[in-house]
């Protein structure tokens, strides 16, 4: 498949600057009307939706340049539009994960992966990755993680070929215990 912008060369991947909130929402909303969304994300769109502004101001500020607890990285195309995003969040040894599990070592945890679908299939999500694993290696993390839905099938095959692989971690999802998250992890 190609891309409207060729292979993914063309992307500057970068991290969002704190006052780019509103861009940050449009890309979220835009994220959770993807088809696989409910297998994809905690969060629904008419959640997302009803989040005050003040709430992506934060989220922006939280995870944009100058943050060291988490970044926010997304792909630019030459026309400026956003193309795809990551986030890592930075955590940190004996506290606890979304899914109540002990953290037993620093480590980025990624999470809130899109990529807008005629963007996809050139390599851009391994360039997102591959911005985002490096940053965790820079905040001195010892891994880096994510958690992938068991029936995403598209997603573990591309955190694969980005070099993740399952570490064996089930975990099931907080708002529907049939729904299984595979934990995969890339190291150094």
């Amino acid at each position: 498949m190609s891309t409207p912008t060729g292979d993914a060369d063309a992307y500057a991947v970068r991290a969002i600057r704190p006052d780019e909130w509103e861009a940050v929402k449009q890309l979220r909303l835009d994220a959770l009307r993807d088809p696989v969304a409910h297998i994809a994300f905690l969060e629904t769109y008419d959640e997302a939706l009803a989040r005050p502004d003040s709430f992506y101001r934060e989220r922006a500020i939280g995870s944009g340049e100058g943050s060291g607890t988490a970044r926010q990285f997304i792909a630019e195309t030459p026309g400026g539009s956003w193309a795809g995003t990551v986030t890592v969040l930075l955590e940190q040894a004996g506290t606890t994960d979304w899914a109540g599990c002990p953290v037993e070592r620093r480590q980025g945890h990624v999470v809130g992966v899109f990529v807008r679908p005629e963007h996809r299939a050139n390599g851009l999500i391994g360039m997102l990755l591959d911005a985002g694993v490096a940053w965790a290696w820079r905040q001195r993390a010892e891994r880096v993680r994510l958690f992938v839905h068991a029936d995403n099938t598209r997603a573990q095959g591309a955190y694969r070929k980005a070099g993740f692989g399952p570490s064996g971690l089930v975990v099931s999802f907080s708002k529907d215990e049939a729904e299984n998250e595979l934990e995969f992890v890339r190291t150094r």
